[in-house]
């Protein structure tokens, strides 16, 4: 049997801290889930911190923790649209996504104590969008934030919606957004509290109304759509958010271009994490899965009335 590489890490990373930061994690679980990962011969070769991720986001349920590496690891390995091809300097499309939209991670937390992203549609023209590489560069993103900061009290997203419109959403399928949606609701390893859109253009009803049937009622709950600052505050302080929409974190092409440079700097890792974190279906313990499998069949959707 060949031995796996484990799974890169992007940034140095100690268990100590996160342990001290984590009283609640027992070193005892972090081998069980160890134990139950290796013993999963389909599974990469997971990081400490990854465990670590996965039990913390499920408030340290161990199996809610397994089916959540379960569901990292296989809906990345089967969504290739937006988990491959990650190399930012070695795909036209991908560039072109981290040029359409800024997403960052900012630097002061909401009211409540949670880690904030941010993302904006800077080009407003729908010929440059591309659901799929916008929503690749997204993930690129979070999956920085992520393992930079470890185990945090929780994430909330703001979205500034005020470029998007009907050209976007005919752009957007609906077999994507199930995808999309799958992954949020199923596997990213962060206590996720809120997703929160701002400056909403009536179109963003439209978006709504498509991503809602795949949506879990815990998750539908966290969607806010603000349309005015206001609604906001009780969030976060607006002095968090970038320049142009009322903040003082600096302005958006300065934090875009920040994001940006931060991707190329990984530009190694994100090559390397793509090969060593797909999970092998020939290995799986009984029926391999498939796309189908997950997310069923293209077509099975009714056609979106946009009137």
């Amino acid at each position: 049997m060949t031995t796996k590489k484990m799974l890169p890490l992007p940034y140095p990373f100690s268990l100590e801290e996160e342990l001290k930061k984590n009283p609640e994690i027992k070193m005892s679980d972090i081998e069980l889930l160890r134990e139950w990962c290796d013993k999963q011969q389909h599974l990469p070769k997971v990081t400490d911190l990854h465990l670590i991720l996965f039990l913390h986001s499920n408030y340290y349920s161990m199996e809610a923790a397994k089916n959540t590496a379960e569901s990292f690891f296989t809906i990345r390995s089967h969504v290739p649209e937006f988990f491959s091809i990650r190399d930012p300097l070695g795909s036209k499309e991908l560039r072109q996504a981290l040029n359409v939209a800024a997403i960052t991670g900012l630097s002061g937390l909401s009211k409540q104590g949670h880690k904030v992203l941010f993302g904006k549609l800077v080009d407003p023209d729908p010929s440059h969008y591309s659901f799929e590489d916008v929503t690749k560069s997204f993930f690129m993103v979070s999956d920085l934030v992520g393992l930079k900061t470890g185990t945090c009290e929780g994430y909330i997203f703001i979205g500034d919606s005020a470029n998007v419109s009907l050209g976007h959403v005919g752009r957007i399928s609906p077999m994507g957004m199930k995808k999309l949606v799958m992954y949020v609701q199923e596997a990213i390893p962060v206590r996720l509290k809120g997703i929160h859109f701002i400056n909403t253009p009536p179109v963003m009803d439209v978006i709504m109304n498509m991503a809602k049937p795949f949506m879990k009622k815990e998750l539908w709950n966290m969607m806010h759509l603000h349309s005015s600052l206001k609604t906001l505050e009780e969030f976060v302080s607006l002095d968090i958010l970038p320049n142009e929409v009322g903040g003082k974190a600096g302005s958006i092409s300065k934090i875009q271009e920040d994001q940006i440079k931060e991707i190329d700097s990984k530009r190694e890792w994100f090559i390397e994490e793509e090969k060593l974190s797909v999970v092998d279906e020939a290995l799986r313990i009984g029926k391999s899965k498939t796309a189908n499998d997950l997310f069923g069949v293209e077509g099975t959707f009714k056609k979106l009335e946009i009137d």
